[in-house]
């Protein structure tokens, strides 16, 4: 397909409230999909809100009810549906991006890579170690959440994907970096950039200011949402991505950080020690 048409849900959460948060969310999408999409975009854990509280709120395979919604509401509306949640997989838990799509193929997940310390994540989540880069509908789409979007050697677009995605509870006291970092990604990866944030208040008194986006491959925005609960639709167009690409292959001059996620060599990376990345 020449091009993808996404829809942006930018919602408020009731906080660690599961099945009202996806009773909310089939309504909104059946009230307001009226033309056909075909990849819906969920804030990060978007049937609790941002909680550490892992251990009670984690959905297994066995017996957890949203991977069978996802599957449904894809079904539904002929569209690929994705976000994070609370996942426990052989008790480990996890901040996982579920990918489902509306063939009834076997559900795609990428695990957080980058834990928000400031929050204590890395105590109550395992750390994920690799990308999910998919093809739908003939598009590369690339997997990210939240504080991913800090990290550009993290995002850095060797995959080739078209669009990056970027799923978040980014508190609005910090929307100068959110604001700046997605048309930074889109211009360093010459992509398309998605961000869905969510907004209201969450049940630690943190607010969210919304500023969901969606950018072009040179940084120009194309939907940029205010504070608000709102669905947005954006098409994108591939051919157009392509030629910029060709006329301005500043990606062929990028480095190449040759980095296993999963060495000390990338934590030391983390802390500062570039010197061990090799270029």
């Amino acid at each position: 397909m020449e091009t993808l048409r996404l829809c942006i849900c930018q919602i408020d959460l009731a906080w660690e409230q599961a099945e009202p948060n996806r009773r909310g969310i089939e309504q909104i999408l059946l009230d307001q999909i009226v033309e056909p999409c075909d990849l819906i975009l969920l804030p990060e854990m978007f049937t609790t809100g941002f909680s550490m509280r892992s251990a009670d709120l984690a959905e297994d395979a066995a017996t957890g009810l949203t991977l069978p919604w996802m599957q449904e509401l894809a079904l539904r509306h002929q569209a690929a549906i994705a976000g994070s949640i609370i996942f426990n997989e052989a008790g480990n838990y996890y901040n996982r991006f579920w990918v489902v799509t509306p063939d009834g193929s076997k559900p795609r997940h990428y695990d957080k890579r980058h834990l928000f310390r400031l929050a204590g994540e890395e105590k109550h989540y395992a750390a994920g170690h690799q990308k999910l880069v998919m093809e739908f509908r003939g598009w590369q789409i690339a997997f990210f959440i939240c504080y991913d979007l800090r990290f550009p050697v993290w995002c850095r677009n060797r995959e080739g994907a078209d669009l990056m995605v970027f799923s978040a509870n980014w508190p609005q006291k910090r929307a100068l970096a959110w604001n700046s970092l997605l048309p930074a990604r889109a211009i360093e990866n010459q992509c398309y950039v998605a961000g869905i944030n969510r907004t209201g208040c969450d049940g630690l008194g943190i607010e969210y200011g919304g500023n969901s986006a969606v950018y072009d491959f040179e940084g120009n925005v194309l939907v940029h949402l205010d504070a608000n609960p709102h669905i947005a639709f954006v098409t994108l167009e591939k051919r157009a991505k392509e030629v910029f690409r060709r006329a301005y292959p500043f990606w062929k001059d990028g480095d190449r950080f040759e980095v296993d996620p999963t060495s000390t060599i990338f934590e030391e990376a983390k802390e500062g020690n570039t010197n061990k990345l090799i270029g």
